[in-house]
């Protein structure tokens, strides 16, 4: 490790004195103006993580549903998935090292963690469309070059086709061909399999509206729509032509607002769906015929595709182990309903993709989103193995079905959610259950909700057990929480503290809206009074 080298090339990509960033779930992310330092040593700390893996180690530059000024940048594992908690730790520590203290803390981590400084390294690395984007990528190179190490660059990709890459990579082209053509071919050939299965009798031709919120997902989706074309006709919106990345369009801003996006001429009764900025998040959404608004959210997917899953399961005969992953913000309508009517189990864990990916791969088949359109659906290796073997032997229902099992789970990327994967997934079970958006979005009725923020002066004043659904400090606000519950119908609350800011958040859902917006209230007003609320006290009406 050419210490003087990194130390010289660090004053090219100098820290902003006092600037403290933390790595968390989706990595780190800035105004792009403050982040050129952090690209360069996220370069070097790929290389360790790729030495001590003895892997190919991912480095996506986006900041996803942020505003187009910011960027960010995260780390990818071998086999496609987050960057283990331990290097989040070493990212965080690496980040924020000022210039005289850089090469200590690298040899910290080398050390620490075993790293072989012989052992090549590989690092491959992929940008969303941001006008920053390229020159911070630059400077992720700069960092896996000064340590020696080998990479591939991708240039323009989603994030979750930069996870494909990485996986496909680290299981010796087993899982898909490593290149953006691999990826198109793999999840194209399944959708199209998989839609001959529908009945002729439904929308034969169907089409679809895509909201691509100015972002990297046009792109790509214009690349590959002439490989699903026979099965599926889309027509774009927000396409980055004009307008602005993530600027009142895409799936955060349709979820957040519960109208359509900027840009979108709706008819009654089409279906639309909406992409985040990276294309790695996706929600649905139509007209009735009132011009009323629907949105179908990452709940119903899941409801959608597990119970699916669960259909040709049953068909083949097979007991696998199927779970559904929540979070404390799935609407309790979901739980109930796949609980008591489909009789899928359900499991909740905290909030961020990383707690419901690691309990999704508990199960033979785990399904997680979460409300905001984040998720996929994950297939043990052994399952996988079954499945394409019964798709070979089996004949009659049973042998179709096997053959729409092996389709399914080629068409899911496992490394990741996929906002492209998702909606093709969707499209495929639509048209083979010969199901309208509207008999989707009436398989249960939402209960009314609210979210609202309480700011104060130290969000860590509140810790939370039961996957945040109840809080443990500070004292007697928990007991509060359960009394007002019980003033209201078909009624939950919790509370729990932002991850970036002095925040308390605030769910509450009821029988009625005017109930669940009561409830909400209510428990805000007892979380600035008992957790050291700043500002105005919260009021009825008040909107957090």
């Amino acid at each position: 490790m050419d210490l003087g080298a990194v130390t010289k090339h660090s004053t090219s990509h100098a820290k902003p004195s006092g600037l403290v960033l933390q790595y968390g779930t989706a990595g780190f992310r800035a105004n792009a103006e403050h982040l050129d330092h952090i690209m360069y040593r996220m370069g070097l700390l790929a290389v360790l993580r790729s030495k001590q893996t003895k892997s190919t180690i991912g480095v996506m530059v986006t900041a996803s549903h942020n505003p187009e000024e910011d960027n960010g940048v995260k780390l990818i594992d071998p086999l496609g998935e987050m960057l283990a908690p331990s290097w989040e730790e070493h990212a965080t520590r690496l980040a924020n090292a000022e210039e005289q203290d850089l090469q200590r803390v690298l040899v910290g981590i080398s050390e620490g963690e075993a790293v072989d400084l012989q052992q090549e390294a590989f690092v491959v690395i992929g940008r969303d469309t941001r006008p920053s984007s390229e020159k911070l990528s630059q400077s992720v190179i700069d960092g896996v070059t000064v340590l020696g190490g080998q990479f591939h660059d991708y240039g323009l990709l989603t994030t979750p086709q930069l996870h494909y890459m990485v996986y496909c990579r680290n299981t010796g082209g087993r899982y898909g061909k490593a290149t953006v053509d691999g990826y198109y071919q793999k999840l194209s050939k399944a959708f199209v399999e998989l839609t001959k299965q529908a009945s002729c009798s439904g929308d034969e031709h169907r089409s679809l509206k895509v909201d691509c919120a100015n972002g990297i997902g046009a792109l790509k989706l214009k690349e590959m729509q002439h490989y699903f074309s026979q099965g599926l006709s889309v027509e774009l919106f927000n396409d980055g032509t004009k307008g602005k990345l993530n600027h009142l369009c895409g799936a955060d801003f349709v979820k957040s607002h519960q109208k359509p996006p900027e840009g979108m001429e709706m008819k009654s009764n089409e279906r639309c769906c909406s992409f985040d900025g990276d294309a790695d998040r996706i929600v649905y959404y139509y007209r009735d015929a009132d011009g009323q608004f629907h949105l179908i959210d990452g709940d119903k997917i899941a409801t959608l595709i597990s119970s699916f899953l669960k259909d040709l399961l049953s068909e083949i005969g097979e007991d696998l182990n199927i779970g559904v992953v929540q979070t404390a913000y799935a609407n309790g309508s979901s739980t109930r309903y796949l609980e008591e009517v489909m009789k899928v189990p359900v499991y909740c864990t905290k909030t961020g993709v990383k707690h419901l990916h690691h309990k999704a791969q508990e199960f033979d088949v785990g399904v997680y989103f979460e409300a905001n359109g984040h998720g996929t659906a994950l297939f043990s290796k052994a399952v996988e193995v079954k499945i394409k073997q019964l798709a070979k032997e089996l004949e009659d229902n049973k042998g179709k079905a096997a053959k729409m099992l092996e389709n399914i789970i080629d068409l899911f990327n496992q490394a990741a959610g996929d906002a492209i994967s998702d909606m093709l997934v969707i499209e495929a079970i639509l048209a083979v259950k010969g199901l309208t958006a509207q008999q989707w979005d009436a398989l249960y009725r939402d209960l009314p909700n609210r979210q609202l923020k309480v700011k104060v002066a130290d969000r860590r004043v509140i810790s939370t057990t039961d996957a945040e659904r109840r809080v443990v400090t500070p004292p007697g606000l928990q007991e509060v929480i359960s009394d007002l519950v019980k003033k209201y119908k078909l009624s939950r609350a919790f509370v729990r503290p932002s991850g970036t800011e002095d925040v308390i958040r605030v769910y509450a859902e009821a029988d009625s809206q005017e109930n669940a917006d009561s409830l909400a209230h209510d428990v805000s007003l007892a979380v600035f009074q008992l957790a050291g609320g700043i500002g105005e006290r919260p009021t009825p009406g008040f909107c957090g």
